[in-house]
């Protein structure tokens, strides 16, 4: 209490002090503990203490003085180079918030009915707009485009992303919270439940090995003459073998037994690339993949998995009345619409395949939302006025409406300038203003630290602004379909699509097996050990880890991203297609973790078609991998692509019409203009004549002027009145 009376003194430099002594609270009063797991327990018990005795509204308060401190920014923008020593009080009070939030934020079994009530009363405050103020992640996203508008630039912006991140968490929920929204939303729409949990799939999914390549940097279109062919490995018993793990789906490495590789392959594939099954090994001991079983030898005992596919096949509505229309135009000669039940005319086979696409028909809550739109649309008087449940999510993107393109816009911006693959740029915003060092390294051991610092700076950028956008996007996606694709628009608008891919044409394997972490400076190792004499073999060795968790997350979100982006939408797969996208997609596949795979391949089957007969020739052990791994629509013709010709798609007719979409969307929801043409009108003169307007306190002195100005002066010709009426 002490402490917080003494934050509201003048003086800057006692305010400073003051939040640093909160800060070592927040950080579990290290001085004091024997061990890490002490440091993490004071942390967290200091952290609900500081909450409930009113230190987040306080720091709020000096957040608001800090971003509004006019000289901090102007003096940052004269400076030639902004170091770190520009945003020491911002940096410590974002990191005693953030500390709150992820302290508060995450539940354990032990926590008291104390705690489990300050939590729920932090998410509620940090989700609803209190004592006029706009809601916290807002004010974050407001410090993020005055970041990259260049009014500020001297914000610790990789601070205020992992806050944002951990806020809209916290708020909004994580995935698991998602899934259980999901299959409740599901309930009150009265929708059939959930075929699988998607989370706990993918868990169970195992890593497939990659494809190898002719080329390291890209794809051979030429097929092998057959004369390199024969006489090599491919014997008939490996063509029967073949065969069997096709059919039974139990051998440890689902591409060993595919076609025999060429003579080119063999050449091309470099030292790296043919010890890549044993390095990558411990890929698949992760906690998303659980370990393979042993491996018993390849004999008549086999190890026996799972049969069949995956995922439960799913079937469209339209996907049926497309079918439908087809089989009737071949056999009856004219077509229903949308009549799915009547199959009068159409052979018994017709009839089977009917009942069987109408057995793994999936309605999602985008359908409905979609529907119900339009009734909304084409009824607005008889339906009423739309009652919209106040949730964290809707006030969210509320706030966001109007200012949204400048926030994706600014997001991408940082994201392009901590891709590993950017350039460095004069023009281009500085994202290490909280990371360089007042004064320049001149040892080599002190470049080193800086190199993994700045690389680690740029690592944990990518994280957060992925794992924000996917989070972002899946719950306006859940709260209302055009939340989801305004803001999906935007970001395709600002280019994220060959940001993304831009990001993925780089050495794949280096980024995610990257070490650019120093582990005996890591947070609470550090503050409780004596810290060794760091030398440049100490920091060349890094960790143990043979991956970074970091890295491996974020390749998995912007995929994740760019699945989202462009599902269902065939404009945005043609830029896949443009942007030759496959090779840079297939070369990530070299990282044996299934979730990635996962994601890769959905990719690549939305754009199997356009990609020509030729190349679908050549990666046959992709499209294995694409059938094993990637959900069934009965009916899409992805492997083959024989009606693309016959099927002309105007791309810009088609986010045209989604745009007019959003558009009608936003402003039936957001605008409600007071003199709209549904507003009721008082026609009764003597109402109107007896209302009571207030007028300002200036009216009478020009009044009379007004009246001999705009009334008596102005000649009326009242015939010409009648006739425009």
């Amino acid at each position: 209490m002490g402490l917080l009376d003494r934050l509201e003194v003048v003086s800057r430099e006692r305010r400073l002090k003051v939040a640093r002594a909160v800060l070592y609270l927040a950080q579990g009063t290290f001085g004091e503990c024997d061990s890490e797991v002490d440091v993490l327990h004071w942390s967290r018990y200091n952290c609900f203490l500081l909450y409930q005795m009113g230190t987040f509204s306080a720091f709020l308060e000096l957040l608001h003085m800090e971003i509004d401190n006019s000289q901090a920014c102007s003096s940052a923008l004269r400076k030639p180079a902004i170091s770190i020593a520009d945003s020491t009080e911002l940096r410590v009070l974002l990191s005693v918030l953030y500390l709150m939030v992820e302290n508060i934020r995450l539940e354990r079994e032990t926590d008291s009915c104390g705690w489990r009530t300050a939590r729920e009363t932090f998410r509620t405050e940090l989700s609803f707009s209190t004592h006029n103020q706009e809601p916290f992640a807002l004010l974050l996203f407001s410090m993020v485009t005055k970041f990259c508008s260049g009014l500020a630039p001297h914000f610790p912006i990789k601070k205020v992303l992992l806050l944002l991140w951990k806020v809209v968490m916290f708020t909004l929920g994580g995935f698991e919270h998602l899934q259980a929204l999901k299959v409740q939303k599901r309930a009150e729409l009265g929708l059939p439940p959930l075929a699988e949990d998607s989370i706990q799939v993918v868990k169970s999914m195992r890593a497939a090995s990659p494809p190898s390549y002719t080329l390291d940097l890209g794809e051979s279109q030429l097929a092998p003459p057959p004369s390199k062919l024969r006489g090599r490995r491919g014997s008939r018993r490996q063509l029967l073998t073949k065969q069997d793990s096709l059919d039974i789906y139990n051998e440890r490495d689902l591409f060993k037994t595919e076609e025999p590789a060429t003579e080119e392959e063999e050449e091309s594939a470099s030292d790296g690339e043919r010890t890549l099954d044993g390095e990558l090994d411990l890929l698949e001991q992760d906690p998303l993949v659980p370990p393979p079983p042993s491996q018993a030898p390849l004999s008549a005992e086999r190890v026996a998995f799972p049969k069949g596919l995956p995922w439960a096949p799913k079937v469209r509505q339209k996907d049926i009345e497309h079918f439908l229309e087809m089989s009737r135009n071949k056999f009856i000669g004219f077509t229903l619409g949308q009549d799915t039940d009547t199959l009068v005319g159409l052979p018994r086979p017709i009839h089977e395949s009917v009942k069987t696409l109408k057995q793994h028909k999936y309605v999602s809550i985008a359908d409905v939302q979609i529907k119900n739109e339009e009734e909304l649309e084409k009824c607005p008087m008889s339906l009423g006025e739309e009652v919209v449940p106040e949730t964290p999510c809707e006030i969210l993107y509320q706030g966001m409406l109007y200012s949204l393109p400048q926030y994706m816009i600014a997001l991408l911006k940082i994201l392009l300038a901590a891709a590993p693959t950017s350039k460095a740029k004069t023009d281009s915003i500085n994202i290490l203003a909280d990371v360089l060092p007042e004064e320049m390294p001149i040892t080599v051991l002190q470049s080193m630290k800086l190199g993994i610092d700045v690389n680690r700076h740029k690592e944990i950028i990518v994280k957060s602004i992925s794992a924000l956008l996917l989070l972002l996007l899946k719950h306006f996606k859940l709260n209302h379909i055009y939340q989801f694709e305004y803001v999906s628009q935007h970001l395709v608008f600002a280019n994220c699509i060959p940001l993304i891919l831009k990001f993925f044409n780089q050495n794949i394997l280096s980024y995610i097996t990257a070490k650019n972490g120093i582990s005996v400076l890591d947070y609470p190792c550090c503050t409780i050990q004596d810290l060794p004499e760091l030398t440049t073999e100490s920091l060349e060795a890094g960790d143990n880890n043979q991956f970074c968790w970091r890295n491996l997350f974020s390749c998995i979100n912007l995929l994740r991203l760019l699945n989202k982006l462009t599902k269902w939408k065939h404009s945005r797969t043609m830029m896949l297609v443009v942007f030759k996208s496959a090779p840079i997609l297939k070369r990530a596949l070299k990282v044996k973790q299934a979730m990635l795979q996962l994601y890769v391949l959905k990719l690549l089957k939305i754009q199997t078609k356009y990609l020509g007969r030729q190349w679908r020739k050549s990666n046959m052990k992709t499209m294995s991998a694409i059938y094993q791994k990637v959900r069934h629509r009965m009916n899409d013709d992805w492997a083959y692509g024989n009606d693309i010709d016959a099927r002309p798609w105007d791309f810009q007719a088609e986010e045209c019409t989604l745009r007019a979409n959003i558009e009608a969307f936003n402003s039936r929801r957001y605008d409600r203009p007071q003199d709209s043409e549904f507003s009721p009108v008082d026609n009764c003169l003597q109402s109107v004549l007896g209302q009571r307007l207030d007028l300002p306190e200036d009216f009478h002195y020009s009044y009379e002027l007004w009246l001999e100005r705009e009334v008596f002066s102005q000649p009326i010709c009242w015939e010409e009145l009648l006739q425009n009426h």
